[in-house]
């Protein structure tokens, strides 16, 4: 990485800090200063104070130096507790508003980026990386070591330059020690580096086990997973595999910790030798009369505490180097551009719901493959019409769903609404006249009122709640919702509340369904969200969702032929084509095609 690179990564990154949580920064940066000063008050005082019991000054001056001692100290004990409470508290706000960045930006990418495994990935691991200590939290620690230990080099140079001008000691005992220190320095930089990239190993290894780790632990804490553990007797083989995954990261840790003693033996020696070294020259100075006891005690202590913060600011900024390839990681996930063409021009609201959808030589394919899902698809349909999409399992139909609201943009051909590309519609309001129901639908832990509402789950505004009601009970959920002692505010599931109930798979799905009522849009589109239902059960939720759909604009899909037959019209697909269209008894008088094939499969399943 350049030069110019590291330092306009470095820029954004203190930026974004500051963006996360000014507070915390800010007290994390004062505390460290603080901390740095806080040892330097008692070395100073302690050492004027030998001076004064030696030169057998009068007790007013030696208990002046003591309440010095113990004053400053306290005031920076105070500040400094002070400064750790307020960064403390400032920690919930920077994680809450970290957290947040994930799922803003979740919302902002294009829907193309959400189901891209790449994008998955890298978002799994720089959360991951975090996890472990790197990029924004390891950035965190750096700024604040580097702060702490430059105060400390500052302050113990200020206060050690009086040893180097020191006469009794002679100008080559001078050189050799500042030579001494020099070569004690450096060690403590190579050494401090090595250990730092030890650790980086490490931390890097770990990745890759904390994401296994983290599915492992999240299957076993979600309590719908207890049932299968149970049925299937999986304890045994899940808390081996859990042991397993401990047992390879102690031993990392292990390795790493032995590995990191071996290297600061010589680290350890150096260091020693040279206070060997300083107290020679210290006590040949003293006994000539050229050094007082306090000095003594002065030079010693901020000549070690200059090796401490010397190898302190090389691990600091060690650290920060290597963090870099980790930010850079972790800003090219949130700089993920959404290249959906947003448009411009207002969708039209009519009255008479009168819309024309026409999909012209339509073929698509998703990023990152070659084959493709749609091919040279060309239909049309109008407001007011109940069309059914049917065909096998990966003949297209959800792809289809998904071009017709916008999800994706076709790869080639153009889809128009009232002969207009839908590109051209701004895309926010293009994608409000629709209410879908897919296949893979979720409901939050949230009340039931809010789940129903969608769009309106916004605490601040209140739903209509007689809406929610009146468009449960179009959905078939009414006389549940009076069992409910909380009503509309009763939770569903037991993540958030207590309280919460359990829903079954067909509740579920009239939840969804109600969603979809209370949006009331002029195009309703059920993408077999009943798949794991028999057909019987599927019919009758598509016949129900018929009736309630009124005038609406209806789209089926269902890979089940007879759920469908009460359609205006039907298209079936085959390996990504439209292959027939027309009512159900056009297509099933059609011996030899498609949909007349997939009928007669079928059949055993009908009464």
């Amino acid at each position: 990485m350049k030069v110019s690179e590291h330092i306009q990564l470095t820029k954004r990154s203190v930026s974004l800090l500051f963006s996360l949580s000014r507070a915390k920064i800010t007290c994390l940066l004062l505390g460290s200063f603080t901390g740095a000063v806080m040892p330097y008050v008692p070395v100073w005082f302690s050492a004027r104070l030998l001076d004064c019991l030696y030169e057998g000054r009068e007790a007013g001056t030696l208990a002046l130096y003591v309440l010095l001692t113990v004053g400053l100290v306290f005031l920076l004990s105070l500040a400094r507790a002070y400064l750790d409470a307020r960064c403390r508290m400032a920690s919930t706000e920077m994680y809450r508003n970290e957290n947040w960045k994930y799922s803003e930006k979740a919302m902002q990418m294009a829907y193309e980026s959400i189901e891209d495994p790449e994008v998955a990935h890298l978002r799994d691991r720089i959360q991951r990386e975090t996890q472990v200590g790197y990029n924004i939290y390891r950035l965190f620690h750096s700024l604040e070591g580097i702060v702490g230990h430059v105060t400390r080099i500052g302050i113990s140079l200020w206060l050690t330059a009086p040893f180097f001008l020191l006469k009794t000691i002679s100008a080559p005992a001078r050189a050799a020690f500042a030579a001494g220190l020099a070569l004690t320095v450096l060690c403590k930089i190579i050494t401090t580096r090595k250990v730092e990239e030890l650790n980086n190993q490490y931390y890097s290894g770990c990745v890759h086990l904390n994401m296994l780790g983290s599915k492992f632990h999240a299957y076993l804490d979600d309590y719908h997973s207890g049932k299968d553990i149970r049925i299937y007797g999986m304890s045994e083989g899940l808390t081996a595999y859990s042991a397993a995954l401990r047992r390879e990261t102690f031993g990392m840790y292990r390795k790493k910790n032995r590995r990191q003693a071996e290297v600061q033996i010589a680290n350890v020696a150096m260091s020693r030798i040279l206070q060997f070294g300083l107290y020679v020259l210290l006590f040949s100075a003293a006994l000539k009369g050229g050094v007082s006891v306090g000095s003594i005690a002065r030079y010693v202590s901020c000549v070690l505490l200059l090796l401490e913060a010397c190898s302190g600011l090389a691990a600091s900024l060690q650290t920060a180097l290597v963090n870099q390839e980790y930010m850079k990681r972790y800003f090219s996930y949130f700089d993920i551009q959404n290249h959906m063409y947003q448009g411009s021009l207002t969708v039209e609201k009519r009255d008479d719901n009168d819309y024309h959808v026409e999909f012209r030589d339509v073929s698509f394919r998703y990023p990152h493959t070659r084959e493709y899902a749609l091919r040279h698809v060309n239909l049309k349909f109008k407001a007011g019409e109940k069309l059914a999409v049917v065909g096998a399992n990966g003949s297209g139909k959800t792809t289809f769903i998904k071009l017709m609201c916008r999800l994706y943009d076709p790869t080639e051909g153009e889809i128009l609404l009232n002969g207009v590309n839908i590109r051209k519609y701004d895309y926010d309001e293009y994608l409000s006249i629709f209410s879908v129901v897919f296949q893979d639908f979720w409901l939050f832990s949230f009340t039931l009122g809010e789940n129903v509402a969608g769009a309106g789950v916004n605490r601040a505004e209140k739903y209509d709640g007689r809406r929610v009601e009146r468009c449960l009970e179009q959905a078939g959920l009414g006389k549940r919702l009076d069992t409910l002692e909380r009503g509309l505010d009763t939770f569903l599931y037991k993540d958030c509340d207590d309280g919460g109930v359990e829903i079954s798979g067909g509740e579920a799905q009239k939840i969804a369904l109600a969603r979809a009522l209370y949006k009331d849009a002029p195009f309703m589109i059920l993408d077999e969200p009943t798949a794991a239902l028999d057909p019987v059960s599927e019919y009758e939720v598509f016949r129900k969702f018929n009736e309630i759909a009124g005038d609406k604009t209806a789209v089926y899909i269902s890979h089940r032929l007879a759920s469908c037959r009460f359609c205006d019209k039907i298209a079936v697909f085959d390996e990504g084509r439209v292959v027939q269209t027309g009512s159900h008894e056009e297509l099933l008088a059609q011996e030899g095609g498609r949909y007349h094939e997939l009928w007669h499969a079928q059949a055993q399943y009908y009464g």
